[in-house]
């Protein structure tokens, strides 16, 4: 990689944690369904996609803890830290999908999106099992499907409507092209 993608990369990883940082203060404004909506996962997806797994990982590990520390939201314990590992998860699994699909185009982002977005509600859920028992408290199934589904319906469409949207729009302007590996390159991917 090229000094010039890596501070690209580096710039735009910055972006979508200031993104990160400010969206859920907007979205929190609608008292309904502010925090259903996952403000700080779509500039994570975003991140991996456009940027790469590293750079998606590393904005979805930092996002959530950075904003515990200076705004207070979400509560460190146990909330941002299961967070912390939940968005790591989505930028990891979206990035690495993505990245290696034969044809990044829609399809190849859709199973991107749905694959780490069960990826990370599953470490979401066993973060969540591992910090509660550590504190005493258990981590119920109910309170699975609620934290990780239920509640998390409006966020979910958000993302799945919205981000191919603009990963769309990025490749009609040229910017974010999505691309097809030549015949060598298809060998090597899945």
């Amino acid at each position: 990689m090229n000094m010039n993608k890596t501070a690209k990369n580096l710039v735009l990883a910055a972006m979508f944690l200031a993104i990160g940082m400010l969206l859920p203060i907007f979205t929190g404004q609608i008292k309904q369904i502010g925090n259903m909506l996952l403000p700080m996962h779509l500039p994570v997806f975003l991140c991996s996609l456009i940027c790469g797994w590293q750079y998606g990982a590393a904005v979805g590990l930092v996002l959530p803890l950075l904003r515990s520390v200076l705004f207070g939201m979400p509560p460190l314990f146990p909330t941002a830290i299961a967070m912390a590992f939940e968005l790591a998860s989505y930028g990891l699994v979206a990035g690495l999908l993505y990245g290696h699909s034969r044809w990044q185009c829609i399809f190849a982002l859709y199973r991107s999106l749905i694959t780490a977005m069960i990826a990370g509600r599953i470490v979401w859920g066993a973060a969540q099992i591992v910090l509660l028992g550590l504190s005493g408290s258990t981590f119920t199934w109910q309170m699975f499907m609620a934290g990780a589904l239920l509640n998390a319906i409006p966020g979910i469409i958000v993302q799945l409507i919205l981000i191919p949207v603009i990963m769309q729009t990025l490749n009609k302007t040229g910017l974010v092209p999505f691309k097809k590996m030549k015949a060598k390159e298809s060998v090597a991917s899945f």
